[in-house]
């Protein structure tokens, strides 16, 4: 493509969106509308992502070791463990220890233990974790196999649960997200339609002057990747304006929630959301133009 052609193509996409001055804010305002929902479902989707990650990442093995162990057998348990598959980190709970712990999670009943006097029933322990969640059932019942083990406990059915969860949840986000993204190409579509159709006339003239297809197109696309991209820019900087002012307020109530921090993934976000404009606003013009091109 000369010099030239490239300079006439960008000025009249520039003189079309001066033309059409409402049609072209409507078109923006369509396109960043769109991309901002797009945009919170996707930052949405990926924090339940992330959360689910997390909760699976803590699922870990709890071995329960015979009474009648002494410390040299509990250590060499304890290596055992370490060199099976999959296994990342063993740590020893001891009967104090253990007993802390519970007494800790009774919180105001504690009096509940006042008639075990100074006796401990709780068993010593391992903690075990493994680098993936789907090694978790595996790695405990080959521990349940080795010699001195009384129980090795995942929570069976939580753990199956948690990780069908998980699974749903992420299926569900990719679904939503290429939903979204292909009512946003309708919706956008269907709004630069409105402004081709209005200058139908100007096309078909330059159709029987003997203008190629491409010549029409080209600045359609232009204006397309124009409002594509104004409109991307603005939903970037309202969605990071939402998120900043969400996340604030979680960390002040929810602290516990495992939320994405703001930077990088707003980076991505911003990023995804400028090229998805950009992409709907060429293939908006594309596709609108099409029809008044059959002269």
């Amino acid at each position: 493509m000369k010099i030239s052609t490239a300079e006439y193509f960008i000025t009249e996409s520039l003189h079309s969106i001066k033309r059409n001055g409402l049609m072209s804010v409507a078109s923006l305002m369509t396109v960043a509308l769109s991309l901002l929902i797009l945009g919170i479902f996707t930052v949405m989707v990926m924090n339940l992502n992330h959360m689910a990650s997390v909760l699976e990442s803590q699922v870990q093995v709890t071995v329960y070791l015979q009474d009648s162990l002494n410390d040299v057998e509990m250590r060499e348990v304890g290596t055992r463990i370490t060199k099976l598959p999959g296994v990342t980190r063993v740590t020893f709970v001891n009967k104090a220890e253990a007993m802390t712990r519970f007494k800790q999670r009774l919180g105001a009943q504690q009096g509940l233990l006042a008639e075990l006097g100074e006796a401990n029933p709780l068993p010593n322990s391992f903690e075990v974790k493994v680098d993936r969640p789907d090694r978790v059932k595996p790695v405990a019942l080959a521990i349940a196999q080795l010699k001195g083990i009384e129980a090795a406990r995942y929570g069976q059915e939580v753990v199956e649960q948690l990780f069908s969860l998980t699974r749903m949840v992420r299926i569900f986000g990719m679904v939503l997200i290429v939903f979204l993204g292909l009512a946003a190409l309708f919706i956008i579509v269907n709004t630069i339609r409105l402004t081709v159709f209005a200058r139908r006339r100007e096309i078909g003239i330059m159709k029987y002057v003997g203008a190629t297809d491409w010549f029409i197109r080209w600045p359609f696309i232009i204006e397309g990747v124009l409002l594509g991209f104004l409109g991307a820019c603005m939903s970037a900087i309202l969605l990071t304006q939402f998120y900043s002012m969400v996340t604030g307020q979680v960390y002040e109530s929810l602290a516990f929630l495992p939320l994405l921090p703001q930077y990088p993934m707003m980076g991505y976000v911003n990023i995804f959301l400028l090229l998805a404009g950009m992409t709907i606003g060429v293939l908006g013009s594309m596709i609108s133009v099409k029809k008044f091109l059959k002269v």
